[in-house]
């Protein structure tokens, strides 16, 4: 019998859907829980996946959970599938003495521990028998937490990568000259949101040291409007080549368009889909040592990797790029190529459905 799975997700981004319906394909009979106004959920019913609106507003919506249960017990459902922490919360109450396997989808390194209620109301729960940590940091981190005696039995996480399509990323790059950007500008870019933990302030630093004869300008691509920025922003020599261009649908194409990529993540980083669009387009990436980072950048081969919270590694680590041309070019195509070999969407597919196997006898 094939296997049966609910998945469930408020706004699954491409790599994701491209799992759903690679395991659709593959003859695993899946149902997505998903908007009916997402954009991703016409994609998947012209795939043939059959998608249901069930909304969750809530950590516990009473609706929603109600919803769900009577999904599980129509469609007799071998695994749920939780790719959110509002998935989590409401599926494992909709699946509460219900024969199925509970597996969960977690992206970021941390914020959750043994004191904290909800942590033990999600990630913590004994009753989840995988969780698919997105990068090998993640897992370390749930098999390392304290104290150990609280621990979770080491199969349960498990490492999936998540896998790209080369042919996602051949759009031609944005031109820069509508912000203002020179065409002989060495340009660095970064697509992330501001908040601490994605270390924008040590980048806004790095720039504003390096030499005067690096025509260096930076991009800044996400939601980057908060006042502490803007102030660190007005504070450097280089603020009059630092361009915040707010949220864009084009982001991976304005990252093919820069000379470098930057995200000097400081912790809990996780397996940023920015590094992964840019290193598709052979843009060489500067990353720091934070979470799953490492994992996708060969430091010294398919880009450089620097030390966390430290604005002089990063202004060094540009300068190397800038000046040898040669450099970049070789970390580029190396860059392109370890996404095609090491991050394919296809072994995501394979993977997850072993997983499955493993659960259903």
């Amino acid at each position: 019998m094939p296997i049966r799975s609910l998945c469930i997700t408020e706004s699954a981004d491409r790599p994701t859907v491209q799992t759903f319906i690679g395991m659709h394909n593959a003859g695993v009979e899946i149902t997505v829980v998903c908007p009916a106004d997402h954009p991703n959920n016409a994609v998947l019913q012209d795939a043939g996946v059959p998608t249901i609106d069930i909304r969750l507003p809530k950590n516990f919506d009473k609706d929603g959970i109600a919803k769900l249960r009577a999904e599980l017990i129509r469609g007799q459902y071998d695994i749920v599938h939780t790719f959110n922490n509002k998935a989590v919360t409401n599926g494992l109450r909709a699946a509460r003495g219900l024969p199925v396997k509970i597996v969960c989808y977690r992206g970021i390194v941390g914020a959750l521990g043994f004191l904290d209620p909800m942590s033990w109301m999600r990630y913590l729960n004994p009753r989840i028998d995988r969780i698919v940590c997105v990068a090998d940091a993640i897992r370390r981190h749930f098999l390392q937490m304290q104290p150990a005696f609280l621990r979770m039995p080491a199969t349960r996480p498990v490492t999936i990568h998540k896998g790209h399509l080369l042919e996602w990323y051949d759009s031609e790059p944005t031109d820069l000259g509508q912000f203002g950007i020179p065409q002989d500008a060495f340009v660095i870019g970064c697509t992330a949101n501001y908040r601490p933990r994605k270390g924008i302030d040590y980048l806004i630093d790095a720039i504003g040291m390096l030499p005067s004869d690096i025509p260096a300008h930076l991009l800044l691509v996400g939601r980057m409007d908060a006042k502490k920025l803007t102030a660190r922003i007005k504070a450097s020599p280089a603020a009059e080549r630092i361009h915040r261009v707010g949220f864009r649908t084009d982001a991976p194409e304005l990252s093919a368009a820069c000379d470098v990529f930057c995200l000097p993540s400081t912790k809990r980083e996780g397996l940023a889909r920015s590094i992964i669009e840019a290193m598709a387009y052979r843009v060489p990436p500067v990353v720091t040592d934070s979470g799953g980072s490492p994992e996708l950048v060969v430091d010294g081969v398919s880009g450089i990797v620097v030390p966390p919270q430290d604005a002089a590694s990063l202004a060094t680590a540009f300068e190397k790029l800038y000046r040898d041309p040669n450099l970049r070019a070789r970390m580029g195509d190396a860059a392109r190529a370890r996404i095609a070999t090491d991050f394919r969407n296809e072994d995501t597919v394979n993977k997850t459905i072993e997983l499955y196997r493993d659960l259903i006898p």
